[in-house]
């Protein structure tokens, strides 16, 4: 298990916490007191952490994914391959399910479990053939009435110049225009990094909510750095600057909710951020269902046109800030 920094303390309480509960050598008593200690250390942390804390917390391999949720949250997943184009992507994966009565159509994006499977799916940053399954998918769940579901976690689409001469850019794009008139209601969740163009192509929802400790930005911390300051060392400078927390986007008007975690975040418990996210998907879905197709889609489109319009009107000097003359940032 991959244990950040800021964690450390919290990581060894949980260790003798569950060797107690396993040995069965700890009284009650104690037992008690040691899981509120842990509590306790837990609210101190995570109520200092900063927001490159929350991009480490959001990029944790021990997150659970798309595939993960699939299992957990939902029943009768089928998995559906191949954009019928050029081929299959096993960075997005999508395709039928049951979220209790209600058949849906889940699409996802996917990094992998381990070195030899993040390889395989090119650790989650989706190509246009994957872009193209999940429009694909989506205009399947619209001829079969089937909300879709869309969980987003990608560092940022493919970057290789075979993507972009298999037309990158075209099939984000085309995906946004497909969401932005498609009849059937859409459910989006961030449930880790929401990467640039690469979690737009899946995110343009009629309501998008996140996960309490994970982002969503127009690029990484590092990748603005390095355009705004010329220097990857100014990473943790860029993700205050970037607001991609739930916090800050939820203030811009970004999102329209945020999904509680466990204590110490997912990665600690999978099993009950599912049902967390289980019970946030089935309250939204069943209001989301609700709505006449034509208001659905009227409000989906304001939705969108007015995204980021009362910020501008409230500080129109927003997003002006830059370097300063030796390059570092400029908090004047």
């Amino acid at each position: 298990m991959t244990i950040l920094e800021f964690e450390l303390g919290l990581s060894q309480l949980r260790a003798e916490l569950d060797e107690l509960q396993r040995d069965g050598n700890g009284s009650p008593g104690r037992i008690e007191r040691l899981k509120q200690r842990l509590k306790n250390e837990t609210d101190a942390v995570f109520a200092e952490l900063t927001d490159w804390d929350r991009v480490q917390l959001a990029r944790h391999p021990d997150r659970p994914h798309t595939l993960d949720y699939a299992n957990w949250c939902f029943s009768g997943f089928i998995e559906l391959h191949g954009d019928r184009n050029f081929g299959d992507d096993p960075a997005i994966v999508g395709g039928p399910a049951r979220l209790g009565e209600q058949s849906v159509m889940l699409i996802g994006h996917q990094k992998g479990s381990d070195a030899r499977d993040n390889l395989a799916r090119n650790f989650g940053m989706a190509s246009p053939e994957g872009f193209r399954k999940a429009r694909r998918l989506m205009l399947l769940a619209e001829k079969f009435a089937l909300p879709v579901i869309t969980l987003l976690d990608i560092p940022g689409a493919s970057p290789v110049l075979e993507a972009e001469e298999r037309g990158q850019a075209w099939a984000i794009a085309d995906n946004l225009l497909t969401m932005a008139g498609l009849r059937t209601p859409i459910l989006t969740i961030v449930i880790g990094e929401g990467g640039s163009g690469g979690a737009l192509a899946l995110g343009m929802g009629d309501r998008v909510l996140m996960q309490e400790n994970t982002i969503y930005s127009v690029a990484s911390p590092e990748g603005a750095a390095s355009i705004v300051w010329r220097d990857y060392k100014y990473a943790e400078t860029a993700a205050e600057a970037l607001k991609l927390t739930p916090r800050h986007l939820i203030e811009l008007g970004v999102i329209d909710g945020i999904v509680a975690e466990p204590p110490g975040g997912a990665h600690t418990d999978g099993q009950e951020a599912a049902r967390l996210l289980r019970e946030t998907l089935t309250a939204q879905l069943d209001e989301l269902t609700a709505i006449q197709t034509a208001s659905l889609l009227e409000a989906r489109h304001a939705k969108y046109r007015a995204m980021g319009v009362e910020h501008l009107r409230r500080d129109p000097t927003a997003g002006k800030s830059g370097p300063d003359e030796d390059g570092g940032p400029n908090r004047g």
